[in-house]
C-alpha cells in the first residue's frame, strides 16, 4: 500500500519553535504571576475546566510505577499529575520557553521528573529502544513538520508491549468546519504555522505498520463566548446556550476537534 502522509519542510520547525517560543501554550490560563504556585494551580484548574476529557484520556494513576515519555510537555499540566500518581515521567518539549516553565513547576512541586529539549523527529538520538511503557501526547504531533516520522520514532523506543496515546486534531470536525469557512484558527493565537488534521482512516494510515489502533473517538467544542473567555468569564456561545447538554455531548462525540487515540505497537 502506498500512502502519502502529511508533511512541511524540515526547515518550517524552525518557525514552529520560534512560535510556541513567544508564546506556550496555555500560558494565559492565569492571571497571577507566572512560574508561581498559584498561577500553575490556576492554568491546572482552568485547563481541566475547559478540556475535561484530558483526565480520563490519560488515566494518570494507571501508569503509577511506569516509565512514561510525554512528547511536547508544554507548560507540564499533565506532566505534573502523572508524576504526583507515581509514573517514572520524563518530558520533552521543542519549545526551550516552556520547558523553563515546565522545569520550575516540577521544583515549586518538589516532584521527580525529567524534563528535557528534544526534536520529537529524532527521539531515538536521545533515548533507548524499548524504554517506554507510555508514550504520551496531547495535541503536539499534528504541529511537527513530519508527523510520519514522529511515530516512527516512538516505535522504536516504546516498549514492544507499551501503549500509545495521543490526541490529534479532527478534520471532520466543528472547528474545522469553522476554520475553513474563515471563521476560527486552529490555535488561541494567530500565525500557527503548521496544525495538520486527520480522519479516521488517516490516523490509522499514518500509524499503519507501527501501530494498530485499539480506541478511537472524538471530543472536545469549545463553546464560550471568546472576548468573554479571555477575561476569564465563561458564557456559551447562544447556540450552544440554548442546546441540551446530552445533545452537546452527542455533537462532540462526532464533531469534536480533539480525536483521542489510544493504540498498541505492531509486533515485528
Amino acid at each position: 500500500m502506498s500512502t502519502t502522509f502529511q508533511s512541511a519542510s524540515i526547515a518550517d520547525l524552525g518557525a514552529v519553535k520560534k512560535y510556541w517560543d513567544q508564546r506556550p501554550c496555555n500560558i494565559r490560563h492565569s492571571r497571577k504571576e507566572v512560574g508561581t504556585k498559584e498561577y500553575f494551580d490556576e492554568v491546572e484548574a482552568r485547563k481541566y475546566f475547559v478540556e475535561p476529557h484530558i483526565p480520563a484520556f490519560a488515566e494518570f494513576a494507571k501508569w503509577k510505577g511506569a516509565k512514561v515519555l510525554e512528547v511536547g510537555c508544554g507548560l507540564g499540566t499533565d506532566a505534573v499529575n502523572f508524576a504526583r500518581a507515581g509514573a517514572d515521567y520524563t518530558g520533552i518539549d521543542l519549545s526551550e520557553a516552556s520547558l523553563s516553565l515546565a522545569k520550575k513547576r516540577f521544583e515549586i512541586f518538589g516532584l521527580p521528573g525529567t524534563i528535557q529539549w528534544c526534536n520529537a523527529e529524532k527521539l531515538s538520538e536521545s533515548f533507548e529502544a524499548n524504554s517506554f511503557d507510555l508514550v504520551y501526547s496531547f495535541g503536539v504531533i499534528h504541529h511537527t513538520p513530519n508527523p510520519r516520522a514522529v511515530f516512527e520514532q516512538i516505535a522504536k523506543v516504546i516498549k514492544s508491549d507499551g501503549t500509545l496515546k495521543c490526541m490529534l486534531y479532527a478534520k471532520n470536525s466543528w472547528k474545522n468546519a469553522m476554520i475553513e469557512a474563515g471563521l476560527d484558527q486552529p490555535e488561541a493565537q494567530s500565525g500557527c504555522p503548521i496544525a495538520f488534521t486527520y480522519t479516521h482512516d488517516e490516523v490509522r494510515e499514518l500509524l499503519a505498520g507501527l501501530f494498530t489502533v485499539t480506541e478511537i473517538k472524538q471530543a472536545h467544542i469549545f463553546p464560550y463566548v471568546i472576548e468573554k473567555y479571555v477575561k476569564y468569564e465563561y458564557e456559551r456561545q447562544p447556540w450552544f446556550q440554548a442546546m441540551p447538554q446530552e445533545v452537546f455531548a452527542a455533537l462532540e462525540r462526532s464533531f469534536g476537534w480533539h480525536t483521542l487515540i489510544t493504540a498498541k505497537p505492531v509486533r515485528h
